[in-house]
């Protein structure tokens, strides 16, 4: 991402920080809501280890989509998809970006391993949401990479933010609408767990340990 695109996020995920903050909280009404992921500012990223270095790769936008399911007051049952187009993932090497697409790794030629997919089958926590406040959370699901599913439990801290009529005015424009959910999850699978080869540079292999790290923003469809 440009310099200008990197503001552009930072605005807006600042915009819906400020407004979580000032946000009384009250009860959220039993609902079953549908939402989708606003591409700008959610984005994902990983990371491995190398002997000299920590390998970061990370996209956003359009490339990062999905949809999550659920009623606020009872999170625990939330289920929905997320989809990565790993095509797009920038380590800053182009060679690199180009070596994980490969046959032996990601082998994004094929259309059904252009995708990493989490599928969220429940959430692990107390109580509900409370608009404007952050609770941690465990998510449970499925994560499939390479057409090699794997369940996993992941960390994750999830905030509501509910907007007024006249907070809505003026968010509307960046996609945002009345209910917004931001999640922002870690998870820890390994490149072997989804028939990958541990990738090498030069002559020293990188760690099979792989952290994918998420930062969504979904509204309410």
């Amino acid at each position: 991402m440009n310099r200008h695109e990197n503001m552009g996020i930072s605005i807006v995920t600042g915009a819906l920080a400020v407004l979580a903050l000032t946000l009384a909280p009250v009860p959220a009404i039993a609902q079953q809501m549908n939402f989708k992921v606003l591409p700008s500012p959610s984005r994902a990223t990983f990371k491995t280890e190398a002997p000299l270095e920590t390998v970061i790769g990370n996209t956003a936008g359009p490339a990062v989509s999905g949809t999550l399911m659920g009623d606020p007051t009872k999170p625990q049952a939330a289920t929905g998809t997320i989809r990565v187009d790993l095509t797009t993932l920038k380590t800053g090497i182009e060679k690199r970006d180009a070596d994980m697409r490969t046959k032996d790794y990601l082998d994004t030629d094929i259309e059904a391993n252009r995708y990493a997919v989490f599928e969220l089958k429940g959430i692990e926590m107390g109580g509900t949401l409370e608009p404007g406040k952050e609770v941690p959370a465990r998510l449970k699901g499925i994560l499939t990479i390479k057409q090699k599913p794997v369940e996993i439990t992941a960390d994750a801290r999830i905030t509501y933010v509910q907007l007024t009529p006249e907070q809505l005015e003026s968010q509307k424009r960046f996609g945002f609408t009345s209910d917004n959910v931001r999640v922002k999850v870690k998870f820890n699978t390994s490149f072997t767990n989804h028939g990958m080869q541990i990738p090498q540079l030069l002559f020293l292999k990188l760690s099979n340990d792989i952290q994918l790290e998420t930062d969504l923003t979904f509204v309410r469809q």
